[in-house]
């Protein structure tokens, strides 16, 4: 056993499980005592991301080369889970720059990987990934935000919603149209002080209270073509890799760290009432529910697990990626409802920790796909019918290989 609850797994190494032992002592001792402040104030918590980021941690994926740590997937999912365990706030603030991480290491010329990574490595530059907007949703080819091309100059307008680390982030990845079609998206850095970049009012949401989950607005933003990601128009598998590579594991592992603190929140509630002159946790039903959320939370976790196995073998898995997001939502969910079932009454209070991790489970449905397009997405595979043929864990298997080098190398 590493943490309390968790084994080690057929995935893992002494290093996962090291690992896993470093972040869960410093959400327990560096987040945990904050919670309450940030659940009252309900404002994006700034210091903390730092704290986060300026442990290495945002840099998981980034190459020994970079600064980073070359540890792959698995530990990235490893470390998103123990983040979330404590604090999905948090875990959802590093899974968001992980996935800002992912456009700059699969589409970055080598000179904005060797000026920006080492940065982002060392917790300097906190990355984001902007693509979603008001009116066209998660339907990217609908997108209206635009960038003309003026000299050595691309000139931004329009605005993104929805955008993990809104405002905290430095590097923003966005996505715009500068033409029609689907060859018509181009991706580009843009740094969070160019002048015509502004951020929309911050409103705090239902849930993870210290996130920032904003808008970005573009009003003659000029950006250095220098800034720009791939080729004009390659803009769409900029969006889509990001997305299907790291945006769904990444989420998956919010859920799986939100889904252990809620069996684990249970457990102690069970183990410490009695019901009418009996211990609860001898109650029948209550141990079939208690025995339920155990199962659903193993299933998920070797899901989420095995999905970031592949990725970092270098293994064709976009199904398994989507599966992982889908179904350690559901099954979060459902223990989440299990566990308010069990706690009735008690579980209402705005003062305990359940009602805050209900509120935490439901805000990861929809990023990066509801389970409805998950479903969709999977009913393609199965059909092979999707547009997008060869899958991006396929078509990038040698950079997810190298992303996971200094493991190896251990």
């Amino acid at each position: 056993m590493t943490s309390e609850g968790i084994p080690s797994s057929t995935f893992t190494t002494k290093i996962h499980d090291e690992l896993r032992e470093k972040v869960r002592d410093f959400a327990e001792t560096v987040i945990q005592p904050r919670i309450a402040d940030m659940e009252e104030s309900r404002s994006i918590e700034v210091e903390l991301a730092t704290e986060i980021a300026r442990q290495g941690w945002i840099g998981v994926t980034i190459g020994p080369g970079y600064g980073g740590m070359g540890l792959g997937h698995l530990a990235k999912t490893i470390i998103i889970e123990e983040l979330a365990r404590v604090s999905g706030a948090m875990g959802a603030m590093a899974q968001a720059s992980m996935l800002g991480v992912a456009k700059i290491l699969h589409f970055g010329t080598e000179e904005q990987k060797d000026r920006l990574l080492p940065g982002i490595a060392a917790g300097q530059y906190l990355p984001t990934i902007a693509v979603t907007e008001h009116k066209s949703g998660g339907h990217v080819l609908g997108m209206t935000s635009t960038a003309r091309r003026e000299g050595d100059e691309y000139v931004l307008n329009g605005g993104k919603v929805f955008v993990g680390n809104s405002h905290i982030g430095h590097l923003h990845g966005v996505v715009v149209r500068t033409d029609s079609g689907s060859r018509g998206l181009t991706a580009f850095i843009v740094e969070s002080d160019r002048p015509g970049l502004s951020l929309g009012e911050y409103r705090p949401t239902m849930g993870l209270n210290g996130f920032s989950f904003g808008e970005l607005i573009f009003d003659e933003c000029r950006v250095p073509a220098a800034n720009r990601l791939g080729p004009e128009g390659g803009g769409l598998n900029v969006a889509y890799s990001s997305s299907v590579l790291y945006g769904r594991l990444n989420l998956a592992a919010v859920s799986l760290g939100i889904h252990q603190a809620l069996l684990e929140e249970t457990g102690q509630f069970v183990a410490n009432r009695r019901h009418g002159g009996y211990e609860l946790s001898k109650e029948p039903a209550i141990q079939q529910k208690l025995g339920q959320m155990n199962a659903s939370l193993i299933t998920a976790r070797v899901l989420a697990y095995h999905a970031s196995h592949m990725l970092d073998e270098g293994i064709p898995c976009d199904p398994y990626l989507m599966n992982a997001k889908l179904q350690n939502v559901e099954l979060s969910l459902d223990s989440a409802r299990t566990a308010m079932e069990v706690h009735a009454a008690h579980g209402l209070s705005a003062d305990g920790r359940l009602e805050r991790l209900v509120r935490d489970a439901y805000h990861i449905y929809a990023p990066a796909g509801t389970s409805d397009i998950q479903r969709l997405r999977l009913a393609e595979a199965a059909l092979h019918s999707a547009p997008q043929r060869t899958e991006w864990s396929e078509l990038l298997a040698a950079e997810l290989r190298a992303s996971s080098a200094a493991l190896r190398v251990a």
